[in-house]
Formats: structure tokens, C-alpha cells, sequence
């Protein structure tokens, strides 16, 4: 099994999510439950075209990290 980091932003009407390893690969959800299964979804989608296509499935690669500075 791999993991894939998402990014969710809020955004007027809900939440926006997107996985820097998987460019062109985005969705959106009214809640952050919702924008997180809409992204399990694009992602399994996304990675069955790149494999119909014979195109290679990108390794995740991408972490993250908090950085705190004081206030």
C-alpha cells in the first residue's frame, strides 16, 4: 500500500485538495471528511489512467513538517 500526502484548503463553499506528487490530481468537498474520500477516489482514478496509458505510477515522495517560531 502507498501513501500519498494530500493538501486541504479551505476555500468559500467547502475545502479544495490536491497531492504535490500527483500533479493534475485535485478535488474538492463541502467538509474535510468528504474532500479526503473525494481524493481516496481521484487518486485510485488518477493512478488506473496513468496505468491504462503505460505511463510509470509515481513513488510518493513528498512529506511533511510543521515549523513553529515563537510569537
Amino acid at each position: 500500500m502507498k501513501k500519498y500526502l494530500i493538501v486541504i484548503e479551505p476555500t468559500q463553499t467547502g475545502f479544495s485538495a490536491y497531492s504535490p506528487d500527483l500533479p493534475g490530481c485535485v478535488s474538492t468537498g463541502r467538509t474535510r471528511e468528504e474532500v479526503e474520500q473525494n481524493m481516496r477516489e481521484a487518486i485510485a482514478f488518477h493512478l488506473d489512467g496513468l496505468r491504462e496509458e503505460g505511463e510509470p505510477v509515481p513513488e510518493p515522495q513528498t512529506y511533511s513538517a510543521y515549523v513553529e517560531l515563537p510569537t
